[in-house]
């Protein structure tokens, strides 16, 4: 596609300013997270939803979103180092909105890395609660992501363990299924043991995920790919 360069170019310069990662976990992601081959997918598939922020000077930014359960996920959206602090991000934010809204989603969240203080700044901003939190693995060191929402948290469902002990489901915090989302499951109300995935297509337990964050529901299928953090250290 005629973005790519600068897709990539942007996404690297955006992380380089945003967050303490390395600069080679930041190269090696943007080259498996938007090499042609992945740009390509990512357009094919009906769930994600790539845009990008033009002016005169060309592209200078672009978000990235994905449709889990009606509800639209903004997994990335950066901005040109160069060009912050014009209303850009602002801008780019409220067309990914009205384009997920578009497809039918009811309610948006914004990841990011506990660490980007600008990015959490930017939904706080918003409006957004931080309605949860969860632990990524990036090039073989542990990262806090945060989860914002429109609208504050929903209150822990529970569920019964295959030996009879009650479990707590975690619809704050989901990942993206073939046929529906994969939920957090905790052995404890207070979320500090986890337990295992709940799959949203037929509410079966999820128990086991393979090293680059792929997992299957043996009862109808679903499938979570590896992760948005997961191509860092494919």
């Amino acid at each position: 596609m005629k973005d790519a360069n600068a897709i990539r170019t942007i996404a690297r310069s955006s992380m380089e300013a945003s967050y303490s990662l390395s600069p080679e976990t930041i190269r090696s992601a943007v080259k498996n997270w938007y090499e042609d081959e992945s740009l390509e997918e990512k357009l094919e598939d009906s769930n994600l939803l790539l845009l990008v922020a033009e002016t005169d000077e060309g592209i200078v930014g672009f978000s990235e979103s994905a449709v889990v359960d009606g509800q639209g996920d903004v997994l990335w959206l950066h901005v040109d180092p160069m060009f912050r602090g014009e209303g850009l991000g602002e801008a780019l934010f409220e067309e990914t909105r009205e384009a997920l809204e578009a497809r039918g989603v009811e309610s948006v969240r914004g990841l990011v890395l506990e660490d980007n203080r600008e990015g959490n700044d930017f939904y706080e901003q918003l409006g957004f609660y931080h309605v949860g939190d969860r632990h990524v693995e990036i090039d073989g060191t542990d990262y806090l992501e945060n989860i914002y929402a429109e609208e504050e948290p929903a209150e822990i469902a529970t569920t019964t363990g295959p030996k009879g002990q009650q479990l707590y489901v975690d619809r704050n915090d989901s990942d993206r299924g073939s046929k529906g989302p994969f939920y957090v499951v905790y052995s404890d109300e207070e979320e500090e043991t986890l337990y295992g995935y709940s799959c949203g297509n037929c509410d079966t337990l999820v128990l086991s995920m393979d090293s680059m964050g792929k997992m299957e529901c043996d009862e109808c299928g679903n499938v979570r790919k590896p992760t948005r953090w997961d191509a860092t250290y494919m």
